[in-house]
């Protein structure tokens, strides 16, 4: 089976990452959210990916060249953007002839999923989870036997709290297409854009049968706060909280954490749940929750729920001070 990726997204709501790397090449637990995702498709047996690109496409192809140059890869260029249902679109001709069908898994979703069970089912699956806020996503109805009878995105009046995830194991890819082809030719929008989840509605009117399939946890990389949980659960894996780290001088490190290549760390706290890229200097600092890029730099700082990208420099305050009694001194 062939794995189809779209990573052309600008990924605004991670600015200002984002006005230098594409989203989905942003670091998180010691490796970048492409990289979590190729690596646990290539662990399933995947070989074979379709890479849709758009915003800074060519650092996402020199990546997966480097990192990956025993994959089979094709890139596809999206330009204009219009929705994942556009970039399908464009790329319909890398999949529609599958015959063992095609897994499609968005570029900037980390999820933790029985992936060899989801790829046994039969027909075509849709990976859910259940979410607080239904109206923010493409949700799924099912009938009493588990069939999907509905898919609908973000709606006013939600009717269910099961939303997709990016996640879709397709059985039939030719029918995909045909959907896809439908909803260009038809001009068929919602909420401005070309939707997959009205493709996927065509299919269920046509008489596809789709059933979905519950993941343990899902991660939606586009915003500040759920890349830094994605960040503290992927260090909490038992990889990381085994792992032995180097002696840095006069340094205490809390696993889990995550500390690249040539890193220079003297004087300081580090953890839990942080990530640090390679050849950073960190001295005299207390860093907790965190994603630091590489060759960056801190000194005398006291840092929590930070993301600070690759060759940055932060320097905090450094007092030598002399107080006498009875005296209060408030920074905040």
């Amino acid at each position: 089976m062939k794995a189809v990726i779209p990573v052309a997204g600008i990924g605004s709501r991670l600015r200002p990452h984002t006005h230098t790397q594409p989203k989905s090449l942003v670091p998180v637990a010691g490796n970048t959210i492409l990289g979590h995702i190729i690596d646990r498709l290539r662990d399933a047996g995947f070989e074979e990916f379709v890479f849709i690109i758009g915003y800074l496409g060519e650092k996402i192809e020199r990546y997966v060249r480097r990192e990956y140059p025993d994959l089979k890869v094709t890139f596809v260029v999206q330009e204009p953007r219009e929705g994942i249902g556009h970039a399908l679109w464009l790329a319909r001709d890398t999949f529609r002839h599958d015959p063992d069908g095609v897994l499609i898994l968005l570029g900037d979703t980390i999820v933790d999923v029985d992936l060899p069970r989801l790829l046994e089912m039969p027909g075509t699956v849709l990976a859910v989870k259940e979410v607080k806020t239904p109206g923010m996503f493409g949700l799924v109805e099912t009938s009493g036997s588990g069939r999907v009878t509905k898919v609908v995105e973000k709606p006013k009046i939600p009717k269910s709290n099961y939303a997709m995830v990016g996640l879709y194991k397709i059985a039939n890819p030719e029918r995909l297409a045909e959907a896809l082809e439908y909803i260009i030719n038809e001009d068929q929008r919602t909420h401005g854009e070309f939707q997959l989840t009205d493709a996927l509605m065509r299919l269920i009117q046509q008489g596809e049968e789709i059933t979905t399939t519950p993941v343990d946890n899902w991660f939606d990389c586009g915003r500040k706060e759920t890349l830094l949980e994605a960040n503290a659960r992927l260090l909490n894996r038992p990889e990381f909280l085994a792992r032995l780290y180097p002696e840095f001088p006069d340094t205490i490190i809390i696993p889990p954490v995550s500390i690249g290549k040539d890193c220079q760390i003297s004087h300081s706290i580090i953890g839990p749940n942080v990530a640090i890229g390679d050849r950073t200097i960190v001295k005299n600092t207390i860093l907790s929750d965190s994603i630091i890029g590489s060759y960056s730099e801190l000194r005398s700082a006291v840092m929590h729920d930070c993301i600070v990208g690759s060759d940055a420099s932060f320097r905090g305050l450094n007092h030598s001070i002399n107080i006498g009694d009875n005296t209060e001194i408030d920074y905040s």
